[in-house]
């Protein structure tokens, strides 16, 4: 697309108006009116978002279709947010406007059937579509250096605005907020390359060759994050990412109560669902929300996110994810024996379970920053399975006692893999350990294709160079979590086109125990390969040429 063709404005104002956000904490009355969304956001927010939905929703649509679309429903909401509350178009769901609005509308590709559901179906169908394979949308073609300052400084808000739609049609489960985000990040690389353009030592090409690249890379590790999230939801519900997120919390802020504690939790998987489902708006306005809590919480949080929270809106909650773990009560007690010992804990367990087992998961994960959130997920399943079995009437004396020992044995194997990976790696070096375990994840799922296989080993020896040089109270949050990451892109790949049947028994019984279930997978004996033929060797002109990685 010619960007000198880009006539249309959306007043973003810069995007700086989002850092004051209306704030009325958990206003649940009337949460998915969208003229109360509109009045939160104010318009030129509302309209970005609503652009960001429908780029989302409609990835084979057009820049023009989705301007179209958002102005639509941003004048509805501005008519309902007026005067016009007893209309009948006020009072629908969020989600029903947008998917009503896009069914409407003529000449869109693949959506006959999904708008042929009813909601909530007609949702899911939507979502099933989006697709965040690379090569799925045609890559995002930038101008030379000198076309871009030129026009960013003739046409900024279209360009900006043009480049919110590209980002969203590519990453469709990138939540809003991340979205405003790197379009601040971008206007502001903008600015920097062709402010220093007249400078005859000025490279332009390199410095926009720098920065994209810098940021493209922050792009797709937060839609990964991201899809990664939705993906827990959809498959394991909303108690499992709920006890997720209360072993990060309580490692984040180990001086917060259980009480405040458990409220993050329940905000933040709400806001998940919001995002998950594609309803950016009400996503956009729980993020606000939630780090307006936290940040005027401090002083029961923590002492490490205040640069953070001087931050602009959209930055904060970043700042926020990355920043160290709060410093331990000087006073907490290494031990909670009294999960164990404690006479009236059988009791406890009966009558409030879930409650019981997050006070045990809130209070070993706060004692523990040194171990990763899903090895502490396989703790708490521990626990929960100790005390099933010696609660039970006839269970054995001192039948809880034995989960200490369990506990360590768990603890020693865990370290123990991580700890020979590292060795291997190491030893070996990125090359040769990513052929070792080109070997074994071949062996355990013949059914990838070559370049899959390399692309996901080559993910998990990144693992390696980034996380094995890290000391030992680092080593299991790095490793672990961002081998999650990748266990849970093959996961979707079975999703979308079944493996075999122990990656289908890994990916679907627990996500707790889906890393130590992939590492004891063995070679798939059902695996039927293809005749060795003359065929299959036939080398190509370009063998020992490659498309340069992007």
């Amino acid at each position: 697309m010619n960007w000198r063709t880009i006539i249309y404005v959306i007043l973003l104002v810069s995007l700086t108006v989002i850092k004051a956000l209306p704030r009325s904490y958990r206003d649940l009355e009337d949460k998915t009116s969208i003229g109360r969304r509109f009045s939160q956001l104010q318009e030129n927010n509302f309209k970005a978002i609503a652009m960001i939905m429908f780029a989302q929703y409609v990835q084979g649509g057009t820049f023009g279709k989705a301007v179209k679309m958002a102005e639509e429903v941003t004048a509805l909401a501005k008519r309902c947010a007026a005067a016009a509350r007893d209309n009948p178009d006020c009072l629908k769901p969020l989600d029903r406007i947008f998917l009503d609005t896009i069914c409407r509308e003529e000449n869109l590709p693949g959506f006959t059937d999904c708008c042929a559901k009813q909601d909530p179906e007609r949702n899911d169908c939507f979502l099933s579509l989006k697709n965040s394979s690379r090569g799925f949308i045609s890559p995002f073609e930038r101008p030379n250096a000198e076309a871009a300052c030129k026009n960013h400084s003739q046409h900024q808000h279209p360009l900006t605005a043009y480049f919110i739609y590209e980002v969203s049609s590519r990453h469709p489960f990138l939540y809003a907020p991340t979205i405003l985000s790197v379009a601040i990040r971008y206007d502001e690389m903008m600015k920097n390359c062709c402010g220093s353009a007249e400078d005859p030592t000025h490279n332009l090409e390199a410095c926009f060759r720098r920065q994209v690249c810098h940021r493209r890379v922050l792009v797709k590790e937060d839609g990964l994050r991201q899809e990664h999230t939705c993906g827990i939801l959809k498959k394991f519900g909303e108690r499992t990412l709920k006890a997720l997120k209360l072993t990060q919390i309580s490692q984040k802020f180990p001086k917060a109560d259980f009480v405040t504690v458990n409220k993050l939790v329940m905000d933040i998987a709400e806001m998940h669902k919001d995002c998950c489902r594609g309803d950016m708006l009400d996503c956009m306005h729980d993020r606000e929300e939630i780090l307006h809590y936290v940040c005027t919480n401090q002083d029961i949080l923590s002492s490490k996110i205040k640069k953070c929270c001087e931050k602009p809106l959209l930055q904060r909650s970043e700042c926020i994810v990355n920043a160290e773990n709060d410093d331990k009560p000087a006073d907490l007690s290494p031990h909670v024996r009294q999960f164990i010992e404690d006479e009236g804990i059988c009791q406890r367990f009966a009558q409030e379970k879930d409650t019981h087992l997050a006070r045990f998961l809130y209070e070993y994960s706060r004692r523990h920053p040194e171990f990763s959130a899903q090895m502490l997920l396989r703790i708490g399943k521990g626990y929960e399975d100790l005390l099933t079995e010696c609660c039970k009437t006839g269970a054995p004396d001192g039948c809880c006692s034995r989960g200490e020992e369990e506990l360590k044995k768990h603890i020693y194997e865990t370290e123990s893999v991580m700890k020979t990976s590292c060795d291997i790696y190491k030893e070996k070096g990125d090359y040769y350990f990513q052929n070792e375990l080109l070997m074994s994840f071949t062996k355990k799922m013949p059914q990838l294709t070559s370049a899959e296989l390399i692309k996901f080993t080559k993910q998990m020896t990144t693992i390696g160079s980034k996380c094995c040089q890290l000391s030992q109270d680092k080593l299991l949050p790095c490793a672990e979590e961002n081998l999650d990451l990748v266990l849970g892109e093959i996961c979707r790949r079975h999703l979308t086109d079944p493996i075999n049947a122990g990656v289908c028994h890994c990916c679907s019984s627990s996500y707790a125990l889906r890393r130590p279930c992939m590492g004891k997978l063995e070679i798939d004996e059902n695996y039927v390969p293809l005749s060795l033929t003359p065929g299959l060797f036939t080398f190509h002109e370009d063998l020992c040429t490659t498309e340069e990685e992007k």
